[in-house]
């Protein structure tokens, strides 16, 4: 793969039917142009739910490479949506003590984040993503 591109973005849909995969160069005025284009047909899914992960991964690398190819590069990120009936968002709350007036440091916030982590989770569900919404500090949002 020859060519190399400062900011590539890829998009990855995960269909029942298909699964495709474009990737877009984000040009200095902000534009973004068509790089390359990746189609495989989608095995391993049923109405959305992955039933055969080993399919599912099959027909994303397949895209994949179609995308790469097309493209002349190496993919090595993708964005993705996740939906379903099966998929739920959950927001919790984290808190930590600061003492001597001290100012929030990094550690701080890595603290306060795996606090809010800390949730009973059902052993059939697993956790995607946790995205801060809000830091407060002494009541200030922040």
């Amino acid at each position: 793969m020859a060519k190399e591109y400062k900011d590539l973005i890829v998009g990855l849909d995960i269909g029942t039917a298909k699964v495709m995969a474009v990737a877009a160069e984000v040009m200095p005025n902000g534009e973004l142009r068509l790089a390359g284009l990746g189609v495989a047909s989608s095995h391993g899914l049923k109405r959305g739910v992955v039933v055969n992960i080993d399919a599912t991964v099959a027909s994303i690398q397949a895209a994949l490479k179609e995308a790469e190819m097309m493209a002349a590069c190496k993919i090595e990120r993708v964005y993705t949506g996740i939906t379903g009936s099966h998929i739920r968002g959950q927001n919790s709350t984290g808190m930590v003590i600061v003492r001597d007036n001290r100012e929030v440091t990094p550690v701080d916030v890595h603290r306060v984040v795996e606090t809010a982590k800390a949730i009973n989770i059902p052993n059939d569900q697993r956790l995607l993503l946790v995205e801060p919404q809000e830091f407060v500090i002494d009541g200030h949002e922040v």
